[in-house]
């Protein structure tokens, strides 16, 4: 989640946010690695149920039209062929696209794995 967050940084995660609020494009998530809350992702939500997401030469488009990312502060040029997400399932990266996707931690993840909101 580079520059956003730190790699190896501590944190805490809201836990009720999403209990009171939908999730939204552009929302960080902490993300279950495995049953339990002791360690997480955070990521960025940027595709919601039922849309279609696609990377061309760096730019997110969604459902084929593009999308603006105010808090990419990297170059990057990404390509990936469009996937469609199911219900109850999001698409996840994180903000650090300098590195090749191939290596990044990215796709869809089913809600019941998104544990909350980071706080500040």
């Amino acid at each position: 989640m580079e520059p956003t967050y730190h790699d190896g940084s501590v944190g805490f995660v809201n836990t009720l946010y999403y209990k009171f609020h939908d999730l939204k494009r552009g929302d960080l998530v902490a993300i279950a690695i495995g049953s339990g809350y002791k360690y997480m992702y955070l990521k960025r939500v940027v595709g919601l149920p039922g849309e279609k997401i696609s990377f061309k030469n760096g730019a997110l488009f969604i459902d084929k039209e593009e999308v603006y990312e105010p808090y990419i502060k990297c170059e990057w040029n990404w390509d990936m062929e469009e996937v469609s997400i199911g219900e109850n399932e999001y698409f996840v990266v994180g903000d650090n696209r300098s590195v090749p996707i191939e290596t990044h931690v990215k796709g869809r993840v089913n809600e019941n794995k998104i544990r909350g909101k980071p706080l500040w």
